[in-house]
């Protein structure tokens, strides 16, 4: 919730109405953006994703 916020600059009214689903959209759209922003270097490690967080 705080990732869409901090963000989007949305409140935490907005987000808590969307669904878990679509909360979860925009989580992954943000990583996305973020990515194509702020390529990583090939000699750096791959940054992670905040969805990427908790997965083996």
């Amino acid at each position: 919730m705080g990732f869409i916020s901090y963000y989007f600059h949305w409140s935490q009214t907005d987000v808590m109405a969307l669904d878990h689903s679509s909360r979860r959209r925009w989580c992954e759209e943000i990583s996305s953006i973020n990515s194509s922003l702020n390529p990583s270097d090939k000699k750096k490690p791959k940054e992670k994703s905040i969805l990427d967080l908790g997965r083996k």
